[in-house]
């Protein structure tokens, strides 16, 4: 194989003499490792499909942590490899290598993660090809064969096939995902709201959501408005229907596993999310949504029509609710073609 670009990717010193040992027929195993929580790990959906494209002969293990195993696309690879996790900090350190180096020889492994598991990982494992994008770049040049580049300016899912870009393989745009899941029937359309997010201070505030609600049940009477419960007690739904109980297309839902969650999101019209893996569910399912965001975006808004974000006019802060209610409406009216 060649590399495909001229400036902007790292390669070591045989990086190129190692690819040239390869073909897209004879590569026999690769490993993705990706290490990450719900959202992060089901956008990894896209470069597993693209890399089985251009990989067809190879068995494809995906490395993942003991304690992020939520929504891992077992459906797309062969294998899964998992190591021991922040949820297995006792676990003694000759353990927890002899753990990692189960993962084994590959012909390529494709590190998505960039944090100090993936790192050891990648070391601990013989591949003739390894690439990655840490930001870090001593950890580049001592643990990578390859750096591609990585900005928090991108979509998240194009700095990860950018890996594949470099020996010039074409992935389709807007990305396929292919999750999989069957859409919730009710007897009306409806909108969905998730209101939750990791901690309390990424929460967009409970009183914009209620008036936002309140004026989209009203320009919207024959659509139903849920919203979605969450684990946490910040994220219940009282606290932001309470003010709007009278309104009768008003309501809060519940999901209680991720089949669940997928099939409450493929079946909505909308989601109105905070930046959380609940939208991230949703773009992975084809499902227009209107992220709610602080601060910089870029990194998970996928720049094609059906996802919009509302920003902050000053950040860092929460954007105003006109600005969210202003995202929502545009993007009703782009998708006013849906079914329902």
């Amino acid at each position: 194989m060649e590399f495909w670009f001229t400036k902007g990717v790292r390669l070591s010193r045989s990086a190129r003499d190692k690819a040239k040992t390869l073909t897209c027929d004879n590569v026999k195993s690769i490993a993705v490792i990706r290490h990450a929580a719900l959202g992060d790990m089901v956008l990894t959906r896209a470069f597993l499909i693209e890399a089985r494209k251009a990989f067809s002969n190879a068995k494809i293990t995906l490395s993942i942590v003991s304690n992020y195993t939520r929504g891992t696309p077992e459906d797309l690879v062969d294998r899964v490899h998992i190591i021991h996790g922040s949820d297995q900090k006792d676990v003694p350190i000759y353990k927890r290598i002899r753990k990692i180096k189960e993962l084994g020889a590959q012909d390529i492994i494709f590190d998505l993660a960039a944090t100090n598991r993936s790192v050891l990982t990648t070391f601990f494992n013989k591949a003739t090809l390894k690439i990655g994008f840490p930001y870090n770049f001593m950890q580049g040049k001592l643990f990578y064969d390859v750096v591609t580049c990585r900005s928090d300016l991108e979509f998240e899912v194009n700095n990860m096939l950018g890996m594949l870009h470099v020996f010039g393989f074409k992935t389709l745009y807007p990305h396929v995902y292919n999750m999989p899941g069957e859409p919730l029937r009710r007897s009306r359309p409806y909108i969905l709201y998730f209101t939750g997010a990791s901690t309390p201070t990424k929460c967009w505030p409970a009183e914009y959501f209620t008036s936002l609600i309140r004026e989209m049940a009203a320009l919207y009477p024959d659509i139903d408005h849920l919203v979605l419960e969450g684990i946490q007690d910040w994220e219940k739904a009282d606290r932001i229907i309470g003010p709007i109980a009278d309104m009768e297309n008003i309501s809060s839902i519940e999901a209680d596993n991720i089949e669940d969650t997928v099939s409450l999101i493929k079946g909505c019209r909308l989601l109105v999310s905070n930046d959380t893996g609940i939208r991230h569910l949703a773009i992975v399912s084809n499902i227009p949504t209107v992220g709610i965001f602080f601060s910089g975006p870029y990194r998970y808004w996928p720049r094609y029509p059906i996802h919009e974000a509302a920003l902050p006019k000053d950040a860092p802060g929460p954007p105003a609710m006109e600005t969210v209610k202003t995202s929502c409406i545009e993007i009703m009216e782009k998708t006013s073609d849906r079914p329902l």
